[in-house]
């Protein structure tokens, strides 16, 4: 199953096309979320979503809409972190970043409609149709929660916070917890409403994405300090030049490398309260915790 190809596809279907956006005002706007939208990246947390639904009794059909909604909110975030005010970096998946095409104001705004647009996408009529509202408005909730003040953004806030502090290494952790993991776990923990809506499901996907997005954020951490620009299509030694406590400078890279095995495990033997199969969850986790970029 070509998961990234049903999530490029589908993506397109929420936004204006042809003629209809060649009409409208606001289409700068339009132009620039596609642009950091249709970028490329791994679609991790899209294809997490559709793989719960699966293993959870879905089908990939009623996952969509929300698989699609989580990358919204993902992207929004990757084009509000890479502005001046923020990380301030000059590119994204190997491409300039959404503000150093469209200026500032367009990439400040496109990142707030890719939010709201998030949520009409999981709330629409099509995925109420899919799946029921009970299952949506559940999905909607998760990921307001797991994406605002408490997630997310929260862990943004501390990560702006510990810049040019030395912090100790549980903020450090509690930081992505936030930042990093909420989304992966959000979008598991939404696969598995759409499924199943099973309370043991949910927490199994929350445990699995909580470790699967430390795992992932070590990595981060790591190919900040040992890969280069050309393999992650975006700047190295940020975290150094930005003055931030990471994994790395805090525990090195050899711990690193240990807890990011640590982590992964733990993701792969949460999934034993499954009996749908876990296969593709278990070789996703290990591909993650091997990456290069």
């Amino acid at each position: 199953m070509n998961y990234l190809e049903l999530i490029e596809n589908k993506l397109k279907t929420y936004f204006p096309q042809g003629k209809e956006k060649d009409s409208l005002i606001e289409k700068v706007l339009i132009d620039s979320m596609e642009y950091s939208l249709e970028a490329g990246g791994k679609r991790i947390r899209p294809t997490l979503t559709l793989i719960f639904s699966e293993v959870c009794g879905g089908t990939i059909e009623q996952a969509l809409p929300f698989a699609c909604g989580i990358e919204m909110i993902h992207t929004y975030s990757l084009i509000h972190d890479d502005l001046p005010c923020m990380d301030d970096d000059d590119l994204r998946r190997g491409k300039p970043s959404n503000h150093k095409v469209y200026g500032e104001d367009i990439a400040l705004l496109a990142g707030d409609a890719l939010l709201t647009n998030a949520f009409a996408t999981v709330l629409s009529e099509e995925a109420v149709s899919l799946v029921g509202g009970e299952k949506a408005a559940k999905c909607g909730r998760i990921l307001a929660i797991l994406s605002g003040m408490t997630g997310m953004v929260g862990g943004q806030v501390i990560d702006l916070q510990s810049e040019g502090k030395k912090v100790p290494i549980d903020t450090i952790r509690q930081m992505h917890l936030k930042k990093t993991s909420a989304l992966i776990k959000c979008a598991c923990m939404m696969g598995a409403v759409v499924g199943s809506n099973n309370e043991e499901h949910i927490k199994i996907a929350e445990t699995y994405g909580e470790n699967l997005g430390l795992a992932f954020q070590i990595m981060d951490d790591i190919l900040d300090v040992v890969s280069d620009e050309k393999s992650l299509g975006k700047p190295i030694g940020s975290d150094a030049e930005n003055e931030k406590s990471t994994f790395v400078t805090l525990l090195g890279l050899d711990k690193c490398y240990e807890l990011v095995n640590e982590y992964t495990e733990k993701a792969i033997k949460s999934l034993d309260g499954i009996n749908g199969d876990t296969t593709q969850l278990k070789a996703l986790a290990v591909k993650m915790s091997e990456r290069k970029n």
